[in-house]
């Protein structure tokens, strides 16, 4: 069994036949030192503290949390003021850094010129990667987590330098025990072995900002991971991101050719980096994580040991599991890789559609499947929000999108406020229809879905799922295909005015309704596992009866008419096929039962084939309720609605008394007698 934790803004796998916390002796602070169990004490004093996790919600949770908070106070924040403040006044100490840092990136940007020059950069690119992956580990935690930034950017970096940086992500160099041990018992107030019964001697993983350690509450005998951060941490990164902020009032003074605010986007690098450095916020970015997506049973989320967390400190529940990307691991143990991989879409899904609250640094050390089969989701220093008006647009974006609907796909650019209303789009409308015809045809072997997020621009950029583990286990994997049951869920049920009328927009076109497009939406909707029938088309159903649905019930009164008719027409149909022969002619001289040819009655037939496919597939869903028609009976006994079904009566009545006309005036006259 693997095991990973996480550390400092990562998780990290710690592999081989187990981790055993060790048997338990005389604990001494030292500079390898290894937890033991001891009695419990605070200052020198037996102690009989309980601290033992409490139920999730619970009010004495929320008070442990508050506790937390409090020891979180001084906890540090992003302040380019202070930064020029503290550092503007030592010079000395900012030179170094610098020739520091362009010692180490100025020696490999010289490399590659030279390769450059003698034609040897895609020979040398392999190693050139390994090389930068070495400095910015040398430079320390704030270029590590530049590169760890890097290594997701595929529009930026060759596939060589993704996978060498995304080693970053994996194990970095440890800083001392007994500094770690020091911190904790600073942080926390209490001696180290009041705490724990035991801790692993070392850490078993380690990152950027912290590191990891294994240990068992002395309390409640529960395993934990406890994240320390490196000492000093504060001062390294401060200093890194007064000069690099410098370096971008430089580029934004005299360099041209790069037209983006590059102090702005080091400011919110920086603002992201530093909100990772308080420990408390992140137990809160779980908390509310856990909250919103934990309620499947796929999805595992950690708990938090609040009364044993600070702004230094974080101890939550040990998970026990095997990295995404582990494929043969995961299979060992009954699992597999595609069914985790369709789980983390889902979630990843409701993260930035649904709640539009998302775990931003998904890579596979911080997505772990468990034995039991779950995902679990760890390491949340780095959240991200989705504006509502944004998630919106989106699912009628993707919609069009699938649907082929280039022309409405290009005015959710206006949705999306990518372009101003005031410029035209049917040019755009080429463009994605040469583009889009053969990428929703991609498999994952194919297809970045960063290729299809850039047609969305940057509300969709930071995705958050890794479409690589979709290609590492199956590269036949149609990323968009697993996607698609969400976006017609969310298209069925969600009551949002903005999605409705998309929904209204995909059904209706032409005054005619799109039975083949609802048929599609409740097929690829079933698929999601939260798919209710109970809820499905009521948004449109309450537009319907709505002030605003008058234009709605004028189309639904032609498609209620046409429906109506293909019915009736169609059991006709059948009860003729089942006469016999010989009475068909008897009956109908020979002639068919209805006056209309057969390419008219082949589109009748289809349309009640649809309409019965699509009942069927409402009542086969696991929620259905003959309920469900229950609204529709309250629509029929409104003033609007009954003037709405004498409407459909009506036209009901007129085109079947004109269907029965047409089939008496085909019928034969008799022939006339002949005189003798």
């Amino acid at each position: 069994m693997s095991l990973v934790a996480s550390a400092g803004g990562h998780s990290y796998l710690h592999a081989g036949k187990g981790f055993s916390i060790p048997k338990p002796k005389r604990y001494k602070l030292g500079p390898r030192a290894a937890l033991v169990e001891a009695s419990p004490r605070v200052n020198g004093s037996p102690s009989h503290m309980s601290m033992q996790l409490l139920p999730y919600g619970r009010a004495e949770d929320l008070q442990a949390e508050a506790r937390a908070l409090a020891r979180a106070v001084g906890a540090s924040v992003y302040s380019p003021e202070l930064l020029s403040s503290k550092y503007g006044s030592r010079p000395v100490k900012a030179v170094k850094r610098t020739l520091e840092i362009l010692v180490g990136l100025g020696f490999f940007a010289f490399k590659l010129f030279l390769d450059q020059k003698n034609g040897t950069s895609d020979q040398n690119k392999r190693k050139r990667a390994a090389e930068l992956r070495t400095i910015f580990t040398r430079l320390g935690p704030t270029f590590v987590k530049l590169g760890q930034g890097l290594s997701t950017r595929p529009d930026l970096c060759p596939p060589e330098y993704l996978e060498e940086l995304s080693q970053l992500q994996d194990s970095l160099p440890t800083f001392p025990d007994a500094d770690a041990f020091l911190c904790i018992e600073t942080e926390l107030g209490l001696p180290l072995d009041s705490i724990f019964s035991a801790v692993s001697p070392a850490p078993i993983a380690a990152a950027s900002l912290g590191q990891v350690y294994k240990a068992r509450l002395k309390n409640s005998g529960q395993t934990v991971a406890v994240k320390v951060q490196r000492p000093g941490i504060e001062e390294t990164i401060g200093l890194d991101f007064y000069l690099i902020r410098g370096l971008g009032f430089f580029i934004n003074k005299y360099v041209d050719i790069i037209t983006t605010d590059v102090v702005a986007l080091v400011d919110e690098f920086a603002r992201r980096v530093y909100q990772e450095l308080n420990y408390v916020q992140e137990g809160q970015n779980a908390r509310k994580f856990k909250m919103l997506y934990a309620d499947k049973e796929d999805i595992l989320v950690p708990d938090i040991f609040w009364d044993y967390t600070s702004g230094k400190v974080l101890t939550m529940e040990w998970v026990d599991g095997v990295k995404l990307n582990e494929q043969a691991a995961i299979e060992r143990q009954g699992l597999k890789v595609l069914d985790l991989v369709t789980t983390g879409i889902q979630c990843s899904l409701r993260q930035l559609l649904e709640y539009g609250y998302f775990h931003a640094d998904p890579h596979p050390g911080n997505l772990l499947a468990t034995p039991e089969g779950k995902l679990a989701f760890l390491d949340f220093g780095m959240m991200s929000e989705t504006p509502e008006e944004a998630r919106f647009a989106i699912i009628g974006h993707v919609v069009h999108m699938v649907n082929r609907d280039y022309e409405a796909m290009a005015r959710d650019y206006y949705a999306l406020d990518f372009l101003s209303t005031d410029v035209d789009v049917s040019p755009i409308v080429p463009a994605l229809r040469d583009f889009f015809d053969d990428a929703l045809s991609y498999t994952v072997s194919e297809l970045n879905f960063k290729t299809i997020v850039d047609g969305l621009g940057a509300v969709l950029y930071q995705y958050p799922f890794n479409e690589g583990l979709a290609l590492y286990a199956d590269p036949n994997f149609k990323v968009l295909a697993a996607s698609y049951p969400y976006f017609a869920k969310r298209l069925l049920t969600d009551p949002n005015p903005y999605l409705r009328d998309a929904l209204i927009e995909l059904l209706f076109k032409d005054g005619r309704f799109r039975w083949n497009r609802l048929e599609n939406l409740l097929v690829q909707g079933s698929k999601d596992r939260d798919f209710s029938a109970k809820d499905a088309l009521q948004p449109v159903l309450k537009l319907l009866l709505g002030p605003d649905g008058e234009d709605l019930r004028t189309l639904v009164i032609k498609e209620a008419v046409r429906v109506t008719e293909a019915v009736i027409l169609g059991s006709v149909v059948d009860t003729y096929n089942s006469v016999p022969s010989f009475m068909r002619t008897l009956m109908f001289n020979g002639n068919g039962p209805l006056a209309m040819s057969s390419a008219e009655l082949q589109s009748m037939m289809e349309l009640r084939g649809q309409v019965f496919r699509i009942w069927g597939l409402l009542r086969s869903s696991e929620s259905f309720d003959p309920a469900l028609l229950q609204p529709i009976l309250q629509v029929l006994q409104q003033p609007e609605a009954r003037s709405l079904g004498g409407c459909v009566v009506g036209g009901i009545t007129q085109r079947l008394a004109a269907r029965l006309l047409q089939q008496v005036l085909r019928m034969p006259s008799a022939p006339a007698p002949t005189s003798s």
